[in-house]
């Protein structure tokens, strides 16, 4: 769920001013994005689309905004579930007196307050399979009656499902069909925010255009691949700003502990692709905060540090270590990719540091497996033996799988999306493989047609990358668990029985010693195993204005904006 750095050769000069570009008497923040597909919770699969659902929807639980290590609480629940001594079920308070958005789905176009039934319909329309919803490996086989009433395939939401019940208005229970100890993440995560069933049945088709939600910000317009505009929730509910947190964020603490969020009044978001063009954006003063693109990190960042010249003129920096890994995945539904030996081949062949160097200028950890640092199951000193680049290696494994010196071989095709920075990767690759006598050949889409020729098993290798939902392993092993195959997220379709009953067993263990051994088995059983070339592991570098307050960037927390503020000058 990431967009990568883009590449250009001349460096900008930066001309920000230290007053904001706009001279309205209301804190706007003005901020981009890319890659959104609509406000449809169920479909909220990368960042960007993530980021916009979560200013208009919520759901029972969230992160603490300044804890690390990450915590969960209540949001539209009360508090953390009761747990039955068993594990198996969970029995939420739903906050009274939430209200959703003013909507004309709603009678007299006011909206009504949020009750437990809310969530049943929400969870349902993930299992409905007319739906397609990419969120649906959350909960498959977790919820007792739930995969049943998938499989009738009427998409009646009347029909009751045992293990997913509104106990009363306020009062909402799950039973599991078995235990889960990454339950809780996935009700955090936005493909279960709570949605109205009102709105989806007024705006049919139509309703991932509209955003009717209960959360801090109302969206007011839309216009598609331009812009967004938010107002700020008058009907918001009380929540306030944190008393506490880590010791690193004890400055935002003392100046913001126990203020009424949201903090600004407006969010203007404009939809901007390319990442020079960002960068002429942050440096006018028009957009609030930046990713550093590749191009003006050399000139930003001196010595790991913020330029001296950027210091004097308000900017900050702001440096989020992702729990993230970026790969080639092998399509195996192609016979010709199920031959471990090529995979292999391919992988020695690149040069992962100098692709590190190219586009992510070296701050990226090579990744050596699937699970980044900062996770149980990494093993900092593992070396991945089939990494590259190694050409007199590459060419022993590409004997072996029966094409010496490429001779025989097929073209295979890289898909990737079509803004110049995947281009360039993708070309990257290509000169790369062919140094080993492989040859491939490109193709650049639009993410839509990208995503439905993964859905379609049309692909052969594919360029993607991966930010963890939540802070453990087995949200990256199931990227490789085979039932899991599209339209689920295992784009490689790789389907391993032994490792899919390890996953099967770990995914019913709490956090122990005897789990962080099995974690690290099934990591080195995909890295010999090469369903991808592992590429990197990121480090992300923002610069943010002097006026903005507040900025701590998460891979979890979507809805960041409500904690941040504007300061005029």
């Amino acid at each position: 769920m990431k967009v990568y750095l883009l590449i250009f050769s001349m460096l900008l000069g930066f001309s920000c001013s230290k007053k904001r570009a706009n001279s309205s008497s209301k804190k706007i923040l003005h901020v981009y994005t890319q890659d959104v597909q609509g406000f449809d919770p169920v479909y909220a699969a990368n960042v960007s689309t993530a980021k916009e659902v979560a200013k208009v929807y919520e759901g029972l639980l969230e992160y603490h905004y300044l804890k690390r290590p990450y915590e969960l609480q209540g949001n539209l629940a009360e508090g953390l579930p009761k747990v039955s001594a068993d594990g198996l079920t969970y029995t939420f308070k739903i906050k009274k007196g939430v209200m959703f958005h003013d909507d004309a789905a709603f009678d007299n176009g006011k909206g009504r307050e949020l009750v437990a039934k809310d969530f049943v319909y929400s969870i349902m329309r993930i299992a409905d399979k007319k739906l397609g919803s990419s969120g649906w490996w959350l909960f498959d086989g977790r919820i007792e009656g739930l995969n049943e009433w998938r499989e009738t395939g009427n998409s009646n939401y009347d029909l009751p499902v045992s293990g997913l019940k509104a106990v009363d208005s306020h009062t909402l229970q799950f039973k599991l069909n078995k235990v889960y100890p990454q339950f809780l993440y996935a009700l955090a995560m936005c493909y279960s925010y709570a949605i109205p069933r009102e709105a989806v049945e007024k705006y049919g088709k139509d309703f991932p255009m509209h955003a009717v939600g209960t959360g801090p910000f109302i969206l007011k317009e839309y216009v598609v691949k331009s812009k967004f505009h938010y107002i700020k929730n008058p009907n918001y509910r009380d929540k306030f700003f944190p008393r506490e947190g880590a010791p690193e964020y004890s400055e935002f603490v003392k100046n913001y502990a126990g203020k009424k969020i949201p903090l600004v009044d407006e969010i203007d978001v404009r939809v901007i692709l390319e990442n020079q063009t960002q960068w002429l954006n942050f440096s006018a003063g028009k957009i609030d905060y930046l990713d550093i693109p590749k191009d003006n990190f050399d000139s930003s960042i001196i010595g790991n540090k913020l330029s001296d010249d950027l210091k004097k003129k308000g900017v900050h920096l702001e440096v989020a270590p992702s729990l993230s890994t970026y790969y080639l995945a092998f399509n195996q539904s192609h016979e010709i990719l199920q031959n471990v030996h090529l995979r292999r081949a391919i992988s020695l062949a690149i040069d992962i540091g100098e692709f590190n160097k190219l586009f992510y200028n070296g701050t990226g950890l090579t990744a050596q497996s699937i699970i980044p640092p900062g996770l149980s199951g990494y093993k900092k000193d593992f070396k991945n033996p089939w990494k590259g680049k190694n050409i007199e290696k590459a060419k022993e494994q590409l004997a072996l799988a029966g094409y010496p010196d490429g001779k025989g071989l097929p073209l295979i095709t890289l898909d990737t999306m079509n803004k110049t920075h995947h281009r360039q990767q993708a070309e990257y690759f290509k000169k790369e493989l062919a140094s080993a006598g492989i040859k491939i050949e490109t193709i650049n889409s639009t993410f839509p047609e990208f995503k439905r020729r993964i859905q379609n098993r049309e692909v052969m290798l594919l360029s993607y990358g991966w930010i963890g939902d939540y802070p453990d392993a087995e949200n990256f092993f199931q990227l490789l668990y085979g039932p899991n195959k599209p339209p689920g997220t295992n784009y490689a379709g790789y389907n391993e029985e032994v490792f899919n009953k390890l996953y099967k067993s770990s995914t019913v263990m709490p956090p122990s010693e005897k789990r962080k051994e099995l974690y690290e088995r099934m990591n080195l059983m995909v890295a010999d195993s090469v369903p991808w070339v592992y590429l990197i592991h990121l480090q992300e570098y923002f610069l943010f204005h002097d006026h903005l307050k507040n900025f701590l960037k998460s891979d979890f927390i979507y809805g960041f904006e409500q904690y941040l503020d504007i300061i005029k000058k």
